[in-house]
């Protein structure tokens, strides 16, 4: 696993959903600023952890699938459905 690679892909996947920037969000009485909720991925020896979700570790098929979509510069396909706009 290049740990190298998945982190500059990360950046990248970041700067193309506008990190740091914030997105109007329409409400009965007008509008407003609304900052988008990142979604963090911890990194360790042995596995990860996406979100606030289970550990994965490295050996399961799932979490191989997510980190070769990082590694190849995409979302992970498993995140694509929940965050269509990217997260």
């Amino acid at each position: 696993i290049d740990f190298d690679l998945i982190l500059e892909n990360i950046k990248d996947l970041n700067s193309l959903v506008g990190e740091g920037i914030s997105q109007i969000e329409h409400t009965p009485r007008g509008a407003r600023l609304r900052w988008l909720e990142p979604l963090p991925l911890t990194l360790y020896q042995n596995g990860i952890i996406v979100g606030h979700g289970a550990f994965q570790p490295y050996q399961h098929p799932a979490t191989q699938r997510c980190l070769q979509d990082i590694m190849d510069g995409y979302f992970p396909s498993e995140l694509q459905q929940r965050y269509p706009e990217g997260v």
